[in-house]
């Protein structure tokens, strides 16, 4: 066990050293004070251009040199169609944003000495269970950081959805089938990390929304920051979620995302995230004291699994704790983006060797502006001027996750067969059945029709519109309200349906559930 340990951070602090010795961009000492005044001139125009152009309603913007925070500010508006302004202070959901945010809380702990990178899930939090024993026994803060634990990568996803809180998403990962081998693949996990970061926070006594005020917001004066959803709500000065609607940006939908916490549920402002920048830029070190020991901090930028490549830029891209780790066109770079389906974009990119560091949060959904600005402003600095337009590119990487699967899934069930085999008598169908996964789920006779009723307590409804035989379609997906998807039946001798499959629950092949009862 102590040759494992001692072999695993040697190969840290190697890896430490070989980014220590890593080329500086090419460029890099062509930046001057000039250089960087003429680039947040141009960012601030290009801020300007994405908000008047429809690019998203509104955005903030916070950038970061030598310690400094140099820009600061918000551009467009909160909501759609209403007037109030976004500025340095308004409050957004940072989504996935918060994975290098708690990573950080984590790096505080390992500071501490409260846990380690390397502390075992089994230790902290003994009634945590992976599908398979072995990696249940040698899953460590680590793993889950690094999202190579063998969870697929939505799992947990699906039950959030439905309404289970994260107490109960988190037992039920055990019976969720690996998608890798034990540290063999690299699988992203919201609640993988979830579980990674509440399970560092226990030997507190204290909850992860305690630890996380205590050991970063509070320190660093980030007085709007919380992992609390119910705080968010509170703010006054706080952005809304926008998705596309007959080509408009509209505020349809809200977010509660306290059962990831950790991985997706921070909210916070420009101006906070401007002062984490600043403790990331001087490696634990803030306003002139050491907050988070310098060896905690840095084995959350070690590349630990590979990500393939930067999808617009074709840098290699790998993983590290929380944290993106890329080597672009301008050298080395931390980072991490952000998204809502439901209406949020965010984004950081940290240039360490540099010294500089911008974060960007939007209010809207599919859009690659965040990474745009950025990009546009790496250039500017690194080559003085923008090579392309990156806002255009990764706004085709953004509009691409959605477009297909709902124009494949339209025309998968645009008409039905002719003639269509006509459904069963509702009694056929109605009825209770479930699956160790998700638990129960209830059809009943709703009108003319079935109604679906899944999650604790019957919490989600969805209404089945007949198709074909034993096949019927939903309408799931609030952000992506006409994309169908199937709810079949199997029928059994007795001429009642056995099982059920949920289309839109079988990602990781666990949507079917049996007949419970008569």
């Amino acid at each position: 066990m102590r040759l494992e340990r001692n072999l695993c951070h040697w190969r840290i602090w190697l890896c430490i050293a070989v980014l220590a010795l890593w080329p500086r961009a090419a460029s890099a000492d062509a930046i001057t004070p000039e250089r960087i005044a003429v680039a947040l001139s141009k960012l601030e125009a290009l801020a300007q251009g994405a908000v008047a152009g429809g690019g998203v309603p509104g955005l903030a913007i916070a950038v970061v040199h030598d310690d400094d925070v140099i820009f600061l500010k918000g551009f467009g508006h909160r909501q759609a169609g209403k007037p109030e302004a976004v500025d340095a202070d308004t409050v957004f959901q940072i989504a996935s944003l918060s994975k290098p945010v708690s990573a950080t809380v984590v790096a505080a702990l390992v500071s501490d000495g409260i846990v380690s990178w390397d502390s075992k899930i089994a230790d902290l939090d003994p009634a945590f269970r992976l599908a398979d024993p072995y990696p249940t026994s040698q899953l460590t803060v680590r793993d889950l950081f690094s999202h190579r634990s063998g969870l697929p990568g939505t799992a947990g996803d699906d039950l959030e959805d439905i309404g289970y809180d994260r107490a109960e998403i988190l037992h039920r990962l055990r019976f969720v089938p690996p998608s890798s081998s034990f540290r063999a693949g690299y699988s992203y996990s919201n609640f993988g990390l979830t579980e990674g970061a509440v399970a560092a926070a226990m030997p507190t006594g204290k909850s992860w929304e305690e630890v996380a005020e205590e050991k970063l917001y509070r320190p660093l004066g980030m007085a709007s920051t919380s992992s609390r959803h119910s705080d968010f709500v509170k703010h006054a000065d706080r952005a809304a979620l926008h998705i596309k609607v007959d080509g408009a940006w509209a505020a349809k939908i809200e977010r509660n995302p306290d059962a990831q916490a950790p991985a997706g549920g921070v909210s916070s402002t420009a101006r906070d995230l401007s002062q984490w920048v600043r403790l990331i830029l001087g490696n634990g070190v803030y306003a002139g004291k050491t907050l988070i020991a310098a060896d905690a901090l840095d084995q959350t930028h070690v590349p630990l699994m590979t990500r393939g490549k930067n999808p617009v830029s074709g840098g290699a891209s790998f993983y590290g704790l929380g944290w993106n780790v890329e080597f672009g066109r301008h050298g080395l770079s931390w980072g991490h983006a952000g998204a809502f389906s439901v209406g949020a974009r965010t984004l950081v990119t940290i240039f360490p060797q540099e010294k500089l560091g911008i974060v960007i949060v939007a209010n809207a959904f599919p859009t690659g502006v965040p990474e745009g600005l950025s990009d546009s402003f790496a250039d500017l600095v690194f080559e003085g001027s923008v090579q392309k337009d990156w806002v255009k590119a990764w706004d085709d990487i953004y509009a691409g996750m959605f477009g297909p699967a709902v124009a494949a899934a339209k025309a998968t069930y645009a008409a039905p067969p002719s003639p269509a085999r006509p459904a069963r008598p509702a009694s056929a169908y109605a009825g209770r059945y479930a699956n160790d996964f998700f638990g129960n789920a209830v059809v009943a006779s709703a009108g003319d029709g079935l109604v679906l009723k899944v999650g604790p307590a019957g919490a989600r409804s969805y209404s089945l519109a007949h198709y074909d035989g034993d096949l019927f379609l939903t309408f799931p997906d609030a952000e992506t309200p006409d994309r169908p998807t199937s709810v079949s039946f199997v029928l059994g001798p007795d001429g009642k349906a056995s099982a059920i499959t949920i289309g839109f629950l079988d990602d990781n092949h666990l949507g079917t559930l049996r007949r419970v009862g008569d």
